[in-house]
């Protein structure tokens, strides 16, 4: 017959009161014992002397018989100083279950996820900002172009043949500013408009 020492509880609903006695490890919890040796009060306060009383001899006897105590009742030994108790250490009993790790791992795949959907989010306009300068520069580079060869050809055309060359650099400084060459220029064109719908009108 195996022999425990163990608690065995009495008292009211929500008011326990425990017994410590050696029992049958097959009987009820609160069945029958072969001997109570103490008593548990959890009510008392910790430092109360009647909290736990322990006949330290029977305890020693029913451990010499091979009777093994639980958890709780070792404490109850261990602080007495009858038997000392020997620490669990139990690593696996912080890590994580099956299922739990299974949703850390789903849920860290979701953020890299969209960590990613983030980042190239993040890079399609910068890509298109930069196409967008680039050709905004060629475009500007080629009109830049297309403007002074059309201001160095009229300044040209209004140079007389004896000027000098300050009167040539006046000249093209009036032409950039919108001077009388571009006046001309806007003439002309008026006057092919004018043209072109008196075509049409006939």
């Amino acid at each position: 017959m195996a022999i425990a020492l163990r608690l065995s509880r009495g008292g009211a609903k929500k008011r326990p009161y425990y017994r410590i006695v050696a029992a049958d490890s097959r009987k009820a919890r609160d069945g029958r014992y072969l001997e109570q040796i103490g008593i548990y009060n959890p009510l008392l306060a910790k430092d109360d002397e009647n909290r736990v009383k322990l006949d330290e001899d029977r305890a020693r006897y029913w451990l010499g018989v091979g009777a093994q105590p639980s958890d709780r009742v070792a404490r109850f030994l261990d602080a007495a100083g009858i038997r000392e108790r020997t620490a669990k250490n139990n690593p696996q009993k912080a890590e994580p279950g099956e299922k739990a790790r299974e949703r850390a791992e789903e849920k860290a795949a979701k953020a890299a996820e969209a960590e990613e959907l983030a980042k190239e989010a993040a890079e399609a306009p910068a890509e298109e900002a930069h196409a967008e300068e680039t050709e905004n520069e060629a475009t500007g580079s080629v009109k830049t172009e297309n403007t002074a060869e059309a201001v160095a050809d009229a300044v040209e055309e209004e140079t007389p043949a004896d000027a000098t060359d300050e009167d040539k650099t006046a000249m093209a400084e009036e032409q950039a500013e919108g001077g009388p060459a571009n006046e001309q220029a806007d003439d002309t064109a008026g006057k092919d408009e004018a043209k072109a719908d008196d075509e049409k009108a006939e």
